[in-house]
């Protein structure tokens, strides 16, 4: 594994971003990724150390921001979702909706289970 790519499930630039807040605030938008990575707007701390301390870069993008292939991966494994760059540019997803969600807004929890992933595929 070369590099680790999270997605958000919402649009990014300023226009998409705040129609996540305004949909999130009135209940019709959620994104798992979104609660374990930020408070409120903000980037959690907590967050950015857990990255830091990851064997393989971390690169945190929008949908709207995916590659044609990234695209592709997430017709399988849902948003949000992390997916798993190998040496050949192929793409496998680390953890899905579901296992995004166990964490429960928790870095600590999600940073756990995403070492798993890694390690299952050969990362220590």
């Amino acid at each position: 594994m070369v590099e680790v790519v999270a997605v958000y499930d919402a649009d990014g630039g300023v226009v998409g971003e705040a129609v996540y807040v305004v949909r999130h605030l009135l209940g019709s938008a959620d994104c798992a990724l979104c609660a374990v990575s930020h408070r409120g707007v903000r980037r959690r701390p907590e967050w950015d150390a857990m990255v830091a301390d990851l064997p393989v870069p971390v690169r945190v993008v929008h949908r709207n921001e995916t590659s044609e292939a990234e695209r592709d991966a997430l017709v399988l494994s849902g948003l949000p979702a992390v997916l798993g760059v190998r040496r050949d540019g192929s793409l496998t997803a680390l953890l899905g909706p579901t296992g995004i969600a166990a964490a429960d807004g928790s870095v600590e929890q999600f940073g756990r289970a995403l070492r798993a992933a890694l390690a299952t595929d050969g990362v220590a």
